[in-house]
């Protein structure tokens, strides 16, 4: 009895390794609505901020007017105070046309689950009002291994013909980094009165077939009841980042549902709802083939004791 316990206890112990190895990866992306350091300074909405920022490994927050970088470290501080992983902070200096409505993209992420190898500020201020801040990120989690991120919070009245400029945003960087793994994301104001149906023919990322819309026109990415509009979307480029994705995992997050806020404290944070995508985990396949051999030994010997 007593060896057929430890053959079994082998076993188990070797399975749970296995799948404690295999982690997924987590890319979200969030219009905070003017993030700065007033709201920095609010300790019940950083609360709630924490909450929705460490689900992700990796978040994109935008519209974030924050000239001095204070805002980001206090949320930096919130986030690193007692989580059990350490967060850092990327961002692109402060974009706009109007000295009134300077905006910055940050991209928060765990140092334990993913490096940023590359960052790149596009430019071209005849095409964007707030150009891409593209980041290029490593993850020995992710299949998908190395992956380029290029966030876009689009002016409005100028949706169709931002959106469809991202296609130049990816011909350049892919190019410049050789890499076509690119995901784009953030409230790209793609649907409703900003983009028509009849307006995606003059979008490129929706007439060329490698790009794949993952956030579908049907969703509802803002809080209130007045609208109901797929403005927050997420698109990855080419087959091999399709493959990586989790099936079924990209979603409009609720997080009034999730932490019971009440739909006014939703409104204070944003008007918008945070839009999320895993990437599927490499970790099981690259740590567990060496322990194949050890987990059939395992079991053959369980199974050999078990017959005793």
């Amino acid at each position: 009895m007593r060896w057929r316990s430890s053959g079994l206890s082998l076993f188990l112990l070797l399975s749970i390794f296995v799948l404690k190895s295999a982690t997924e990866l987590r890319i979200c992306a969030y219009n905070v609505q003017k993030f700065d350091s007033a709201k920095a300074s609010d300790e019940r909405l950083m609360h709630y901020l924490k909450l929705v920022l460490t689900r992700c490994d990796i978040s994109l927050l935008q519209h974030v007017v924050d000239p001095d970088g204070r805002a980001i470290e206090k949320l930096l501080s919130v986030l690193n105070r007692y989580e059990e992983y350490d967060y850092e902070a990327v961002a692109s200096e402060s974009l706009g046309n109007s000295p009134d409505d300077k905006q910055k993209y940050v991209f928060i992420y765990r140092m334990q689950t993913v490096n940023v190898t590359g960052q790149y500020q596009y430019r071209s201020q005849q095409s964007f009002v707030r150009e891409p801040f593209v980041v290029r990120f490593q993850s020995k989690n992710a299949s998908i291994g190395e992956f380029i991120l290029v966030p876009l919070h689009s002016e409005p009245s100028k949706a169709v013909q931002e959106i469809n400029k991202l296609y130049d945003v990816f011909v350049e960087v892919s190019k410049k980094w050789n890499n076509t793994n690119v995901m784009f994301l953030g409230d790209f104001h793609a649907s409703c009165a900003y983009v028509k149906r009849s307006d995606r023919k003059n979008i490129r990322l929706f007439m060329k077939s490698e790009f794949s819309w993952l956030i579908r026109n049907r969703e509802d990415t803002t809080v209130t009841d007045a609208t109901s509009c797929a403005y927050d979307r997420i698109v990855v480029h080419g087959e091999p980042f399709l493959r990586a994705i989790k099936p079924f995992s990209a979603k409009v997050f609720d997080l009034g549902a999730e932490f019971k806020m009440s739909r006014s404290e939703v409104v204070q944070l944003s008007d918008h709802y945070p839009v999320e995508v895993v990437l599927k985990s490499s970790a099981l396949l690259l740590q567990a083939t060496p322990l194949l051999s050890l987990i059939s030994a395992s079991v053959i010997l369980w199974s050999f004791l078990s017959a005793l």
